[in-house]
């Protein structure tokens, strides 16, 4: 029997992932699966993510039924046998006979054929077991949980762990009010923003299939991560360090319309993608290591949104919690205190930096603002929430409780705890 095409595309998407630590939501969106159905690429869409977000209660449930264990089997093998338990356990629109038989023909075009009665047999075993109702924190890495249950408390980190296991909610900033209209046109359902009065969500259709969005009249970008750009403020001249994939670089474009921004990022690639996406006339983009930025210049505004672990991002990039390991968080560290400390070299007098985080860690937030102050006193720690009540009053946040988006004198948002990603962002100011 031949294979779906939903299902194809999700067995490619996880080998590659597996193969060559890509992101599953940039494969999905890549022009290689542009031409599957609305159907084919929802169910692909609803396969490699919920494989990906329940890895571990999969592996834990085929090894049961296994002869074999799992580290001796081929990834297509396994990754056959994740998609078919995915299956089982959770989607009950779908026959498991089709699960099963579908999983069968894929290690077959994987040319695994050898493995075919090994895999018939294991998830013969599996379709007649009675699923079980689990607590989200079965899916996540152990030493995970236990870092936030320690920095959070046991609820924030239950709630942290079940908005990950959750297909989080699609938001959008509308850089052209008139954009709205033409979307519920398209049959498209939005709803008002949590924090943002800017920001809507998309309850029902796709909106990266609309005119609006390839003109970049609206863009897809968590609301945690539009309220950072905002956060950075006015200025005549803006810095924005590590710039791609540009969210953050059109708000702040939008927001100064008439200043000087100059966005930087690492790796040509993604530089040259990032100046599709902003205005050349608004924008000069650079290709260049902010530890040894080639400029002289200072700014007004900086922003520095830095790379890191993305424990903040698990719903939308389950991934990441099978890659991180704990010694991963202080090397990122000392990427992030050496980028933090160049960008502070370019802040003028009277100019303020966001230095901010999609990261849940304390290693990669608080910390690297404590050494990088430590190490540079001309700049000091300025309290976060008196920028959110401006934006509040200038109509812009619609969260009606800002100090719930603080902790201490930073921006905190919490998974589950807050209606969005994780982010950190801490304010610094030269005077």
């Amino acid at each position: 029997m031949p294979v779906s095409a939903a299902r194809a595309a999700a067995f490619d998407v996880l080998l590659q992932v597996e193969q060559e630590d890509a992101y599953a939501s940039e494969l999905l969106h890549s022009s290689r699966y542009l031409k599957l159905s609305n159907t084919d690429h929802g169910l692909a869409t609803e396969l490699v993510m919920g494989v990906l977000r329940w890895q571990s209660l999969l592996d834990e449930r085929v090894e049961a039924h296994s002869s074999r264990s799992l580290d001796k089997l081929d990834r297509q093998v396994l990754i056959a046998l994740r998609l078919a338990a995915y299956q089982l356990l959770f989607l009950d629109r779908v026959p498991a006979h089709a699960a099963v038989d579908e999983s069968v023909e894929l290690v077959k075009r994987a040319r695994k054929r050898s493995a075919v009665p090994f895999v018939n047999a294991v998830l013969r075993k599996l379709a007649v077991q009675p699923r079980e109702k689990l607590p989200p924190w079965f899916a996540h890495p152990l030493w995970l949980v236990e870092r936030w249950t320690s920095s959070c408390g046991c609820d924030a980190a239950q709630l942290i762990c079940s908005y990950d296991q959750r297909a989080p909610e699609t938001a959008i900033r509308l850089s052209d009010p008139t954009a709205e209209a033409e979307l519920e046109q398209r049959g498209i359902r939005l709803a008002p923003g949590h924090l943002l009065t800017r920001a809507r969500r998309v309850v029902h259709g796709d909106v990266s299939n609309t005119q609006a969005f390839r003109e970049g009249r609206i863009a897809i970008q968590d609301e945690a991560s539009q309220l950072v750009a905002l956060l950075v403020g006015r200025g005549v001249n803006v810095l924005d360090c590590c710039a791609a994939p540009g969210g953050k670089t059109r708000v702040l474009a939008e927001r100064n319309p008439e200043a000087n921004i100059v966005a930087v990022e690492l790796h040509p690639h993604r530089a040259r993608l990032l100046r599709k996406l902003v205005s050349a006339d608004k924008v000069r983009v650079i290709a260049a290591d902010v530890r040894t930025l080639p400029l002289s210049a200072r700014f007004d505004r900086v922003l520095v949104d830095a790379p890191c672990s993305g424990t903040g991002t698990l719903a939308r990039n389950p991934e990441i919690k099978w890659r991180l390991k704990p010694d991963d968080l202080l090397n990122l560290q000392g990427r992030q205190i050496a980028i933090l400390q160049a960008a502070m070299k370019h802040v003028v007098h009277g100019g303020s930096l966001v230095y901010s985080t999609c990261s849940l860690e304390r290693e990669e937030n608080e910390e690297v603002v404590e050494k990088a102050l430590a190490a540079d006193q001309s700049l000091h720690l300025l309290e976060c929430r008196p920028e959110l009540v401006r934006l509040r009053d200038e109509g812009e946040l619609a969260w009606r409780d800002p100090d719930s988006l603080t902790c201490g004198p930073y921006l905190r948002t919490i998974p589950g705890v807050h209606p969005c990603d994780g982010f950190f962002a801490a304010l610094l100011g030269r005077t």
